[in-house]
């Protein structure tokens, strides 16, 4: 009993390694964590330093908005009033201090405050991103757990082209395609806007909106006008998202295949485990880990496909606002909204490597 008992007790050093290896870990996400974190300040400024550059390169903003509409005297006054007749170097730093405290300066061709359509029409793009990617998960992920059950199948050949079709489509063509089919041909679903003209109307009457249709429309408590802001999400959602499916489910095949190999679902196989149980089961979780490690990545696409979705579908956002304010010509206003987009990006990107860490230890180290 004595000698069990002493053998089966811990050595006097076990306990401490055990905890240095624990607070070892916890100081290693910690770290990991600060370190991305502090990235996001160089990546950003980068980024804002880069648009700075490339809207000056063309020259001042006024003449580009106003020249030839106003007369060399006016024009000069104007440019001299903005501070763009100044040396460079004055006006970057000065633009990185009105950054640093979230002003992004006025328009030109509007004179509104580049921060106000940040507010109004950003939670539009916020929302059909949002969209983008359920329709990416329930498309992208259920189809490519399919393509490896099926591997080397005739499924499987079809399911890839129609994922390199997703990828390879321009989604302008491809909501154009949808409008042409549900909106003109079977007249099911609008052609495009957020919203009908009744439902925008009860949702601007809400205190304080959100300017996030499906958010304002269950504040209303009206559950027509929730249904009318998915049915008109329904479109833009599909064609933003397959662009991010067609993605989902080749890295979603490659990876369950993978995972199909390893030694403990082959042990699982032979105790008679049924194929399609492995899939669900012992393969489907550790197929997600390297889509979340991409999910940052494909933000940045679907806000570059959000441009071209607004457009498309007349959806207000940030995307058709820039659209507009190019054709104006309105750089100040371009580069506050690039700006505003680049900083989404790098600040997604850090959740999404935290988040990968908290499932994947590996991606600490």
């Amino acid at each position: 009993m004595t000698a069990t008992a002493v053998s089966n007790a811990p050595s006097p050093g076990a306990e401490p390694a055990q905890k240095a290896r624990s607070k070892g870990s916890g100081g290693t996400l910690g770290r990991y964590i600060l370190i991305r974190l502090i990235l996001i300040i160089p990546t950003v400024f980068i980024l804002v330093s880069m648009v700075f550059i490339l809207m000056h390169m063309i020259g001042d903003p006024i003449t580009a908005a106003l020249g030839g509409r106003l007369t060399p005297d006016q024009l000069a006054d104007r440019i001299h009033a903005a501070g763009y007749d100044r040396p460079i170097w004055i006006q970057y730093f000065e633009y990185l201090g009105q950054v640093a405290t979230g002003n992004f300066g006025t328009t030109i061709s509007d004179n509104r405050p580049i921060s106000e359509i940040l507010l109004t029409y950003g939670g539009a793009t916020l929302e059909l991103a949002f969209y983008a990617l359920i329709v990416a998960f329930i498309v992208g992920i259920p189809l490519g757990m399919l393509a490896a059950y099926l591997r080397d199948k005739w499924p499987d050949a079809v399911l890839r082209v129609f994922a390199i079709l997703f990828y390879a489509t321009p989604v302008f063509f491809a909501g154009l395609l949808l409008k042409l089919i549900f909106s003109v041909w079977l007249k099911i679903l609008p052609v495009n806007g957020r919203a009908s003209v009744g439902t925008e109307l009860n949702l601007q009457l809400l205190d304080h909106p959100t300017n996030i249709y499906l958010i304002d429309a269950f504040r209303t408590g009206n559950p027509a006008d929730v249904a009318d802001v998915l049915t008109h999400a329904l479109l833009p959602g599909i064609a933003l998202g397959l662009l991010t499916a067609g993605i989902f489910l080749r890295l979603v095949r490659l990876n369950v295949i993978g995972t199909l190999g390893q030694d403990y679902v082959d042990a699982a196989r032979s105790r008679g485990v049924g194929e399609l149980r492995l899939v669900r089961k012992h393969a489907y979780k550790p197929a997600l880990v390297p889509i979340i490690t991409v999910i940052g990545l494909q933000i940045a696409l679907l806000l570059g496909g959000a441009v071209l979705t607004e457009t498309t579908f007349e959806w207000k956002g940030l995307g058709f606002m820039l659209v507009q304010y190019i054709n104006a010509r309105d750089f100040v206003a371009v580069q506050g909204i690039v700006v505003l987009l680049a900083v989404i990006v790098a600040v997604t990107n850090f959740i999404v490597d935290v988040i990968a860490a908290l499932i994947d230890p590996r991606v600490r180290y």
